[in-house]
């Protein structure tokens, strides 16, 4: 508030609202009071402060109760009431914070808040309390503990909160915009624009939020949209204080005058019904803070500085006799609250005390407070002392309890080893960003671990394959440690932070700024999502795993094919494989090979993941070429057999990864066996060479393929086990290179290691003559070398470092079966030309397409992620711009990256693992154009997988000839859960529930009902989905589900697989119908469908109102239907024709869209509505349900 119309002096206290108001605390104190101890020489304790007296309080009548010392000489800025607990909280000039417990203000905490700024404003919450200083919001525990900082803009001056509901806040100052930050994220969700910049003072009523501005002006804005409704021009000075009760709006401040601003006496009242001003008030005291305090009557307390209280109705006369004086000890009152029972009053002065004034002599705080928490009594101090320094002094003296068990001090000598714990590593952070000064190392707090809190652990856990990845614990010298490694940020896990709203209020978009698809890691298996990606981006298997369809359950081609057509939907929204690794654990194949993680071992990050991924990629080749083997295609599926990929003989798959062989035994007998042979990928073999020379990784690849081992075999001429020399000759190169690059132990990586240092040694030379070995290359001698004058742009020092593997290979089989690999680099293109005649002289280029490295971290258990060079076809489609582009895909985090990156592999923290090259002009050779496989035949009817199933169990019509759907039609969908995994979570400090891992649902039931035509409302799906997974709970309660009803062998429901569903609604989907549900976004994501946007209609978001709660199903059909639904059970016919009704009242009460202010108004009649019966139906009188019985009478009379 502003002062300066009433004292000079008194603009040094306030917190400065206009830019002439600086405040100047020293000038106006007296400095025996700035002492903390003593007041004077002498020794004055605190208790001889001259504070008055406690009166005889008369009952009614505010007299003055108790008076009490906060911070000696240091101003009081701030007091406020606690709304939940009998506390008088206050804040100091200095940033001090300091509560009183009861009437009697016993100190019950005190602590410092901000060192320098003084505190403006406080809020109490049911957890802590909430302190605003300038550019400051902290939020608190009562006790002192810090629950979050929040640290605003440097040039913010903030002066006011307003808590709109129980998390979010409103945060306004000298600026020209007020902030909204939800207290659960604490983040910053808006940002509204004000155009009377200086809110000082905030207030709300079920109307309108009401913001007093410095310049004497009082605004009404809308709760929901925040846009001015009313504006009161009430002073011209400036804005001292205002509130706000019933219809009544007062207020109080200063008016400009010729000598400058000067209190006005008149306090400005107005009829919020009327929005006008109505007579104004003249007071007997400059009125500097008012409140209403309405007990009886509305009336008004007016306080002025200098101690005067005067009580008057807003809308009488003001009696001189009314008025009665405050007796500060310091010259000015500097605050004042109200408590929220009205039976007390506080005051603050300007020299650090705070008075409390009752209207009777045991007053209550707040009407129903909660029971306030008290440090237990220390009961050391209540016996006898002991002197140990008395040898004969006999211990019997210690009180100890009487037992009979053993004490816990007896422990055998075994368990009472020393085992001193070593000092933990320092974070890589603060040695990366660590300055010495001598032989001290200075760095800036990272803050990922709490103030002298370490973990305490006895054994370091580290995996087998991070045995070569170890962290130095020296912050000194790390030059002279040339292993020190840091994970970047970008290379970390990542995990999914869920709130009570679960994903609903995930950025995603903060990693994610493309838009590609990633995927979701907090499913079980998850650890393959690098490798799904990889096989996505290559487009012939994107258009071959999309046209293939078969009529196996479980088949990993065509649920890959279906997680390839989200990611071609998707827009930059993460998708999850959930449906495609359902029918990977479902393969007995992976589970005998060990690809199938617990979740145990997952989280722990237990299992080797370089070696798994490697297992899971030939496993995955090898699965795919067998689903595409297949020859048997139905009539229902007889898409995937018009594939222009398919051939007869082999499987395309075959025809992209399979490289042709002849391995050769031969016997010491002379006696040679020729097998012709094929493998879809390669295994890098390392030479056992340890003398560090250059070793290109051609050399390396072409000793793999072209393998020759020494090895115990069968001799057709010897009849017997004879050692035998087996070589490998390439008939056929693939047109996909696939590599295993094996790097599981310290031996792959040093290798790795030395061959990078000898290719970087070679590179200096290459761009620089020769250098010796202990002359360092300046950084600008690099510059000089990457000047445009040469042809070529000269990489960087950091681009050369730790980089062995080549962009490009070039392979040449000799007419002697011989294969010739090397290198390829865009020097040698332009010195032979490009291989365009390749296919004529047995010559071919391989370009590096992917590269998937194992991140080692030991924080997190590692982690794999993948380099991938995105063609020039995806941005086309996603982007609309041709070009190629290195991305990294960590998740559902990706990152475009420099194409070096992709092949610089620090062996101390990211090994690579997989390798991907394909050939030159790839897509060329393949037809990629995709035909959906999907034909309406689905929607036929179809055969119970259920034994018992009966017709007169029959709850749907499947759809005719004649009815099938067109684009735009309108289909009723309802699906039910039932749950796989309970949910993870943890129980914090401080009381809060933070999960850690979702609960696992997997969909139960899905009806799809008619939107329109003669059968309107009767459903033409209603599939139960049979599941071999173990159910934790069948929420029977929320689902109708019951035990037995997915079990084909005792269900009398309509059973199918989740497959034969998914193609029905995917069919749908692809012809284009508008879907109406409630809740249609869980719906989806658990069934695992990606469903554009234009084609949801989902009631839970048409009839709701920003920033208020989303309203049930149940609610709705009671409110605007009269139905009473889900009764016992929710029943998903029921809730699909509700939806569909709810959908048809929407268009009816909005006119097809075009009012919106009309379905504006009864959407607040609704909010009004479920906020008075608590958003609860009635119970029925009868039980009378509508469930099922239109549904059945339908299905007989057709």
């Amino acid at each position: 508030m502003n002062f300066e119309g009433l004292d000079p002096g008194l603009a040094e206290y306030a917190p400065a609202m206009h830019s002439a108001l600086d405040p100047v605390l020293d000038a106006h104190l007296n400095p025996s009071l700035l002492q903390n101890v003593e007041l004077d020489p002498e020794g004055v304790a605190l208790e001889a402060l001259p504070v008055q007296e406690s009166v005889h309080i008369m009952e009614g009548v505010y007299s003055e109760l108790h008076s009490v010392v906060a911070e000696v000489g240091v101003p009081v800025t701030v007091s406020h009431f606690d709304l939940h607990e009998e506390m008088l909280w206050v804040g100091s000039h200095g940033g001090h914070a300091t509560s009183f417990f009861g009437p009697t203000l016993e100190r019950y905490s005190s602590f410092q808040v901000n060192s320098s700024d003084d505190i403006r404003q406080i809020q109490s919450l049911e957890n802590g309390i909430l302190f605003l200083t300038k550019n400051n919001l902290k939020y608190m525990a009562r006790g002192g503990l810090i629950i979050f900082d929040y640290l605003l803009d440097e040039s913010e001056d903030m002066h006011s909160l307003l808590l709109t509901d129980s998390s979010m806040l409103l945060v306004g100052g000298l600026q020209n915009h007020i902030l909204e930050i939800d207290l659960n994220t604490v983040q910053e969700t808006q940002k509204y624009a004000v155009e009377t910049p200086g809110v000082a003072i905030m207030r709300q009523t079920n109307r309108f939020f009401f913001c007093g501005h410095t310049s004497g002006k009082i605004s009404l804005r809308d709760l929901r949209t925040f846009k001015v409704e009313h504006e009161f021009d009430a002073f011209s000075g400036s804005l001292s204080d205002f509130d706000v009760h019933g219809n009544l709006l007062a207020s109080c401040g200063f008016s400009s005058r010729l000598t400058g601003l000067a209190c006005d006496r008149f306090l400005k009242v107005y009829d919020l019904r009327m929005m006008r001003a109505i007579t104004p008030l003249q007071v007997h005291v400059d009125p500097a803070f008012l409140r209403f305090i309405p007990t009886y009557t509305s009336r008004l307390a007016i306080i002025s500085q200098s101690g005067q209280c005067q009580f008057c109705e807003p809308t009488g006369l003001a009696n001189p006799a009314d008025i009665f004086h405050v007796n500060p000890v310091g010259p000015l009152l500097m605050t004042f609250d109200v408590s929220a029972s009205k039976q007390a009053l506080a005051f603050g002065d300007s020299e650090g005390c705070v008075h409390l004034w009752t209207d009777s002599p045991e007053p209550s705080f707040n009407p129903y407070s909660r029971e306030t928490e008290f440090a237990l009594p220390c009961l050391v101090d209540s016996l006898p002392p002991l002197d140990w320094s008395q040898d004969l002094l006999p211990l019997s003296l210690i009180p100890v309890p009487l037992t009979t068990d053993t004490l816990l001090s007896d422990w055998p000598a075994a368990n009472s080893a020393p085992a001193p714990r070593r000092a933990p590593p320092v974070d890589a952070e603060i040695l990366r960003t660590m300055k010495k000064v001598g032989f001290i190392g200075y760095a800036p707090n990272p803050r990922t671990r709490l103030r002298n809190q370490i973990p305490y652990r006895l054994k370091e856990s580290d995996s087998e394959s991070d045995s070569f990845s170890k962290v130095t614990e020296s912050p000194i010298g790390r030059e002279e440690e040339p292993h020190l490694h840091m994970v970047s940020k970008k290379y970390r896990k990542v995990t999914i932070k869920y709130s009570k709203l679960g994903l609903e209020d995930f950025d995603f978009k903060h990693y994610n700024k493309t838009l590609f698809a990633g995927l979701e890691p907090h499913i079980p298996n998850a650890y393959c999502n690098c490798m799904i990606q990889v096989l996505y981006f290559l487009e012939p298997v994107r258009c071959l795993i999309q046209n293939h369809l078969c009529q196996k359950e479980f088949c990993l081609a065509c649920e890959l094919g279906f997680l390839f057509h989200m990611l071609d939907l998707s827009r930059g929204d993460p998708c999850q494989g959930s449906n495609f690794l359902r029918a990977f654990r479902t393969i007995p194949e992976a589970s005998a090979l060990g690809l199938i993680l617990a979740d145990s071992d997952e989280a722990s990050g237990k299992g080797s993941l370089a070696r798994l991924i490697q297992r899971w990629n030939r496993f995955i080749l090898t699965q795919l070429h067998q689903d595409m083997q297949e020859l048997e295609v139905p009539q229902a599926y007889r898409g995937a057999a018009s594939s222009s990929f398919c051939s007869s003989g082999d499987s395309v798959i075959g025809q992209l990864f399979s490289c042709e062989m002849e391995n050769c035994s031969l016997c010491r007998c002379g006696s040679e066996t020729v097998r012709a042979s094929s493998t879809l990928l390669f295994t890098l073999s390392y030479p056992e060479d340890k003398t560090g020379k250059n070793c290109d990784f051609a050399q390396v690849l072409k000793r793999s393929i072209c393998l020759e081992q020494n090895t115990q075999a069968w001799c057709d001429n010897c009849e017997k086990y004879q050692p035998t020399i087996q070589t490998r000759n390439i008939r056929h190169l693939p047109d996909i290179l696939v590599i295993n690059c094996e790097v599981n132990s310290l031996k792959e990586a040093d290798f790795w290691r030395m061959q990078a240092d000898v290719a970087f040694k070679m590179a200096i030379k290459k761009h620089s003559g020769e250098i010796s070995k202990n002359t360092e290359l300046a950084l600008a001698d690099w510059k000089e070398l990457g000047s445009p004058e040469g042809m070529l742009r000269c990489p960087s020092i950091e681009e050369l470092k730790n980089v062995w593997l080549p962009f490009s290979i070039r392979m040449k089989l000799t007419k002697n079966k011989g294969l010739d690999v090397c290198n390829w680099t865009d020097g040698d293109e332009m010195q032979w030309g490009p291989a365009r005649a390749e296919e004529e002289h047995g010559v071919y280029v391989y370009d590096l397409m992917a590269t998937v490295v194992h991140i080692l971290d030991s924080r997190t258990g590692g982690s794999l992620v993948a380099h991938i060079k995105v063609g020039e076809t995806y941005h086309q489609r996603k982007e609309g711009v041709t070009h190629q582009q290195w991305y990294l895909f960590n998740d559902f985090l990706i990152e475009p990256i420099d194409k070096h990156e992709a092949v610089q592999f620090d062996m101390n923290w990211k090994v690579p693992a997989i390798l991907y090259y394909t050939k030159r002009n790839l897509n060329s050779k393949y037809n990629l154009n995709i035909k959906n496989p999907i034909e309406a035949s689905v929607l036929m009817a179809e055969a119970s997988l259920a034994r018992k199933q009966r017709k007169t169990h029959t709850t749907f019509i499947p759809l005719m000839l004649s009815e099938m759907p067109q684009a735009g039609d309108l289909v009723g969908l309802d699906a039910e859960f039932v749950t796989l995994n309970e949910e993870e979570a943890e129980l914090r400090s401080d009381g809060t529930k933070s999960t850690i891992k979702p609960s696992q649902m997997s969909v139960a039931r899905i009806t799809c009902v008619r939107g329109q035509g003669p059968n309107e409302g009767i459903p033409f799906i209603d599939d139960y989905i049979s599941t071999q997974e173990q159910v934790v709970d069948y929420l029977t309660q929320y689902s109708g589900i019951k035990p037995g009803d997915l079990d084909a062998k005792i269900s009398s429901k309509h059973l199918t697989t989740l497959k034969s569903t998914y193609l029905k609604l995917r069919f749908l989907i692809d012809i284009g119908v508008k879907f109406v549900g409630h809740g249609l976004q869980k719906d989806f994501r658990v069934i695992n469908l990606m469903v554009p946007k234009d084609q949801v209609l989902d009631t839970v978001y048409l009839f709701h109102m920003p920033r208020k709660r989303m309203i049930s199903l149940r609610f709705l059909a009671w409110y605007f239907l009269d139905l009473k639904i889900q009764g016992e059970t929710h029943d998903s016919i029921e809730d699909a024709r509700t939806a569909l009704q709810l959908y048809q009242k929407y268009l009816e009460l909005s006119k097809n869209g075009t009012e919106p202010e009309s379905f504006h108004k009864v959407l607040k009649g609704l909010y009004e509505k479920g906020r008075k019966m608590d958003w609860k139906v009635p119970e029925p009188e009868g039980q009378t349900s509508p469930k099922n019985a239109a549904v059945f009478s339908s299905v007989l009379a057709l």
